[in-house]
């Protein structure tokens, strides 16, 4: 089946609902762009709120029969996708280098993590296993269930087209509610292919469902009483907003939101695997990563050292664009997003902070394509914008700081909570820092400790909102609501009312 029609010469995108590709019926429609040469590739449409919930009716209907389906029979169809993802990989990847920008590699490492956490959710007969208490007085057996919530929604970035929408769906359906997936609308191609490779692998119709949009179709989901929870990835601002808007009118809200990730460097680090993990963490996808490293804490005298490595370095950086299999760095996702990340640069500068690499004068970024090379601050403050808000680009501010001390506090004080790495040869102060850091997900002589997919992944602070982090353990509680029942039978109740405290006898 094709994901797209054709428009004015140009790849037409639009919804996936109730098992098939629909025609947009909303005349709201937005450029989509190959970043790498900036060249409008094609247009995805923009769902209105009769549009969303004419996705919402079809994954309720979907509902009754998908969640009394055995577990095990969930399982082998999620099998089966995990077989049709493993074919298609490198077409999902192309897909996402083609929209997002990132390199072809890089891509490819993107689906393999989204189909971990599929490999995750084919367990979902064990993992939906509970506990059972027998006798636990007066002829009374009590267990405990965990059933699905019914129709719950996902909305997602455009950083991992693939990889984030599979932290939510494979888990949700596993657990056997429906599905409506809201991406990006910068790169919505992939989605639609998931949705294709769904049903080919037996999914039921309306079960899985992909409305493209907006704010309209955001608030739409938020707004509509028969969607049960929401899962976002994506800003601070918007998490804030998806998780107040929804939880007021009690839906059950997952909200994952921005970062600020450092990266400390310790005397005894081993100086040229730290620059090595920086180069990668702060660079890889452009730095279009919610565990991109953006800080560099330098400790004690280690500073001169680490900018002095990292310079050639960031200078022989190789970008282009990402179908090139060496390229090391693609483009940003939008012109828009190039003027923002350059807007920082220029900030940076004029608060004082020592620009050592302009990205912005690389030659790649005079081009038609949405490129700026790898940018490199060195004392930079903590009163500083480029410090203290999320760039989501590729710029590496260097902070310097005294002791290992300063370094905690300093991580500590910051509003976000997302990831952190710590460089060092010392087991104790390794012990410490993990022991001590306010941040979700920490990494010793790990520069981007993003958890696979059996544990979950989640910060703390303004980097999540709600109780659950995502995928793992974690995402079988959110997409699930515990019940207890306790049951006994006629011939061991005693005659007559009991008005006391019941307790076990």
């Amino acid at each position: 089946m094709n994901v797209a029609t054709e428009k004015a010469g140009l790849q037409q995108v639009s919804h996936f609902i109730n098992g098939r590709v629909v025609p947009p019926a909303s005349e709201r429609f937005k450029d989509v762009f190959n970043p790498a040469t900036g060249e409008i590739t094609g247009a995805v449409a923009l769902a209105s709120v009769e549009e969303v919930d004419r996705a919402v009716q079809a994954a309720a209907a979907a509902f009754p029969s998908w969640s009394e389906m055995a577990p095990l029979k969930r399982a082998r169809i999620l099998f089966k996708f995990k077989e049709l993802l493993n074919t298609h990989h490198d077409e999902l990847a192309m897909l996402i280098t083609r929209e997002h920008g990132k390199v072809f590699t890089d891509a490819q490492g993107e689906v393999v993590r989204g189909i971990e956490v599929v490999e995750f959710a084919c367990g979902i007969p064990n993992l939906l296993k509970t506990d059972f208490t027998d006798q636990i007085g007066g002829g009374i057996d009590n267990w405990n269930l965990r059933q699905p919530l019914g129709v719950v929604a996902g909305i997602t970035p455009f950083n991992f087209p693939v990889m984030v929408p599979m932290w939510m769906f494979p888990v949700a359906l596993a657990c056997g509610n429906t599905f409506i997936l809201k991406p990006s609308e910068r790169d919505p191609s992939a989605s639609l292919r998931l949705a294709e490779l769904l049903k080919e692998a037996g999914l039921p119709d309306g079960v899985f469902n992909v409305v493209n949009g907006d704010k309209v179709a955001v608030d739409a989901l938020i707004e509509h009483p028969e969607v049960a929870a929401i899962s976002f990835v994506g800003s601070t601002p918007i998490a804030e907003y998806i998780h107040t808007e929804a939880s007021k009118r009690g839906k059950r809200v997952q909200a994952l939101g921005g970062a600020k990730n450092h990266l400390v460097v310790m005397p005894d680090a081993d100086l040229d695997q730290a620059v090595d993990a920086l180069i990668g963490a702060a660079y890889g996808s452009a730095g279009e990563r919610c565990m991109a490293i953006s800080v560099a804490v330098a400790v004690g005298d280690t500073g001169d050292k680490l900018v002095e490595k990292l310079v050639p370095r960031v200078n022989s950086l190789v970008i282009k664009d990402g179908v090139n299999l060496d390229a090391e760095m693609g483009p940003l996702v939008t012109a828009e997003h190039k003027a923002k990340v350059s807007e920082y640069i220029d900030s940076g500068e004029a608060e004082g902070a020592k620009l050592v690499v302009d990205g912005r004068k690389h030659p790649v970024a005079a081009g038609n394509g949405f490129f700026i090379g790898g940018t490199l601050f060195d004392d930079v403050r903590t009163d500083m914008k480029i410090y203290k808000e999320e760039i989501f680009g590729p710029v590496l501010a260097v902070v310097r700081v005294p002791d290992f001390a300063r370094a905690v506090e300093l991580i500590n004080s910051h509003e976000f909570g997302n990831g952190v790495a710590l460089y060092t040869s010392d087991g104790g102060v390794a012990r410490a820092f993990t022991r001590q850091i306010k941040v979700g997900m920490v990494g010793v002589n790990v520069p981007i400790p993003v958890p696979m997919a059996w544990h979950s992944f989640g910060g703390w602070k303004k980097s999540l909102f709600g109780d659950h982090h995502a995928y793992g353990e974690e995402g079988i509680r959110f997409y699930t609501r515990y019940k207890s029942v306790m049951q006994r039978w006629p011939d061991s109740i005693s005659k007559g009312a009991e008005f006391t405290m019941p307790v076990a006898k």
